[in-house]
């Protein structure tokens, strides 16, 4: 199967630069909702055959256009929310920021006994989001296993699973290769035969036109 991991589009916590990862979370920026309209045109191409998203608001909001393009209920999936920051939640120093992502790219490198400060550990994180991923993977099998299954998630949790479960993309590739607002990470493969990647799409989708250079959101840049 084919699996779309996209980023949600751009939050008032992004622009900020803050840590934040609590549930419900905010909603879009009027540029968040442009990215995600742009997003599902990008896609208008691809067969999807389920569309995901996150326990937390952004990614719903985010998924919405491409349901409308693609005739698709969106399922919101416990355990594909972001990676909780713990008592660095809602922070927006760098050490913060490089404190946050230091642990998430320890976790990506195999470190998953390391916490966050107050916090999960890289166990903790891996189990929830692999059930999620195993999840859509079982649905897509049990439908043919061909199928495209678009999952709107969180910049730190892709990449973090992503430079830990697919070949072609080791932490040190995942902590170098950005993933701005409505970037798509884009795998072929499975549980079982292992996750590859095919094509990492940093950039919002719709153009870096729909880019925000001025904003300090930690979890779209380079470590």
């Amino acid at each position: 199967m084919k699996l779309l991991l996209i980023r949600h589009g751009q939050t008032p916590g992004n622009v900020l630069g803050q840590l934040d990862t609590a549930h419900p979370g905010p909603g879009l920026t009027e540029l968040g909702e442009r990215q995600a309209e742009a997003m599902a045109r990008s896609l208008a191409n691809e067969r999807i055959g389920a569309l995901y998203a996150s326990t937390l608001l952004r990614t719903q909001i985010t998924a919405a256009p491409l349901s409308r393009f693609q005739g698709l209920e969106v399922e919101v999936l416990d355990g594909l929310h972001e990676i909780e920051a713990g008592a660095l939640e809602k922070l927006t120093d760098h050490e913060s920021h490089m404190r946050y992502m230091g642990t998430v790219f320890a976790w990506a490198a195999g470190d998953l006994d390391r916490r966050m400060p107050a916090g999960p550990d890289g166990h903790e994180f891996f189990k929830r989001y692999d059930a999620a991923i195993n999840r859509i993977a079982e649905r897509a099998a049990n439908n043919g296993g061909s199928a495209v299954a678009a999952v709107v998630s969180h910049g730190a949790a892709i990449r973090t699973w992503t430079g830990l479960r697919a070949a072609g993309a080791d932490h040190e590739f995942a902590a170098r290769h950005v993933l701005s607002n409505t970037g798509i990470v884009a795998l072929e493969g499975g549980p079982g035969a292992g996750w590859k990647l095919i094509h990492w799409d940093g950039s919002p989708v719709g153009g870096l036109a729909l880019a925000d250079p001025t904003a300090e959101d930690p979890m779209g840049g380079a470590a």
